[in-house]
């Protein structure tokens, strides 16, 4: 299966299926001299397993991660980092009712008709579960991130119709609510909203949005590796995400230009802008404002609603799916986001080095 590689300079390999024996992650490319400790993946794990049991699947997984190389001594070494992770709570048995049905809104038809065979436990790589790999990876390139002074921030702008309004917008509070909103009153009205869903045996999708403070100016590309390009590649390859947006995204077709524009000021030397509709970006690369950005996730397909679908011999019938399944996965999704914007992140600023020759010799000389 091709398509398992991201990234250029900063690169990642992931590899594994949802009920197979393990998953896993190649970081190659990453500098050596990180300080690193398990704790710090640990941290991003935790954010990615299953926590209240109102918003999130059943499936309890210990999401250890096994370091099998790459650090030493509590920092990187310059070398492939390799992070295991081991499965241990599947039930594949909850699947046997869907191995010859092609479940609504799953790659269950596509993946048979690519490959003529497909792993029906879950979803094989399909799965949600596949972005343990890029969350391990990701604790990576925010530390190589963290120590250039840059932060990425996710957080959960709406849940369904339940959006966080600017008036109500608190970043501190999306940690401390079981759907990383930044409003807890909001966030209360969120979950009764999935209650609502799940007690109908449905589902909600949502927006996250993410802020990256502290890149310089410059980061990205003018052409087809242009900054927001590769945000939006890396967060549409988020299985469960149908639509990007940088700045004000769709907004900014109904504006007009005299309102879109960013007018510059300085202050002190330092180029600013009055409003940030471009979302931290111009000509595809950081202009050193705040990089913002939405992913929106459609809802969880998995549902025990009866469902019209067909078999693999191509007739009519109905599915009702059930198991452990999120009703939501967006408060999930969080830091698979932010995870996504790290690495890619992470291979631009080292894809940077090299275009300024001024910047070769300065980083060169022995002075």
């Amino acid at each position: 299966m091709s398509g398992s590689i991201f990234g250029k300079m900063f690169r990642i390999s992931t590899f594994g299926e949802s009920h197979g024996e393990a998953l896993g992650v190649v970081v190659d490319g990453c500098p050596s001299n990180i300080p690193i400790a398990l704790e710090d993946i640990m941290k991003n794990m935790d954010r990615r397993k299953p926590g209240n049991p109102k918003v999130a699947t059943a499936r309890k997984e210990d999401d250890q991660v096994e370091i099998l190389s790459g650090i030493f001594e509590g920092k990187t070494t310059g070398t492939p980092i390799a992070l295991l992770i081991r499965n241990g709570n599947q039930k594949s048995h909850d699947y046997t009712q869907i191995k010859d049905v092609y479940r609504p809104s799953h790659a269950d038809f596509t993946f048979d008709q690519k490959y003529g065979i497909r792993d029906y436990r879950g979803g094989g790589r399909s799965s949600g579960r596949e972005t343990v790999a890029r969350v391990a990876a990701g604790a990576i390139a925010k530390k190589f991130l963290e120590a250039l002074g840059i932060t990425v921030t996710a957080y959960t702008r709406s849940i369904g119709p339940i959006t966080v309004a600017p008036e109500a917008f608190c970043l501190g509070e999306c940690r401390e609510n079981p759907v990383n909103m930044p409003s807890n009153q909001v966030a209360e009205e969120a979950l009764a909203f999935i209650a609502k869903a799940k007690a109908n045996c449905d589902s909600v999708g949502g927006v996250v949005e993410c802020l990256i403070t502290g890149l310089k100016p410059g980061i990205g590309e003018t052409v087809f590796d242009k900054l927001d390009a590769r945000l939006a590649y890396a967060i549409m390859g988020i299985g469960a995400v149908k639509a990007f947006e940088m700045g004000s995204g769709i907004e900014a077709a109904k504006m007009l230009g005299s309102e879109y524009n960013d007018a510059f000021y300085s202050t002190d030397g330092r180029v600013n802008k009055h409003t940030n509709h471009s979302g931290g970006t111009l000509g595809g690369m950081s202009d050193g404002s705040d990089l913002i950005f939405k992913a929106h996730f459609k809802p969880t397909p998995s549902i025990a609603k009866a469902q019209q679908t067909i078999n693999t011999s191509g007739e009519n019938t109905q599915i009702e799916i059930h198991g452990r399944h999120d009703p939501v996965i967006v408060p999930r999704a969080v830091v698979v986001v932010e995870s996504m914007a790290a690495l890619t992140l992470a291979d631009l600023i080292l894809c940077d080095l090299g275009a300024n020759m001024d910047h070769i010799k300065a980083l060169y000389s022995k002075e």
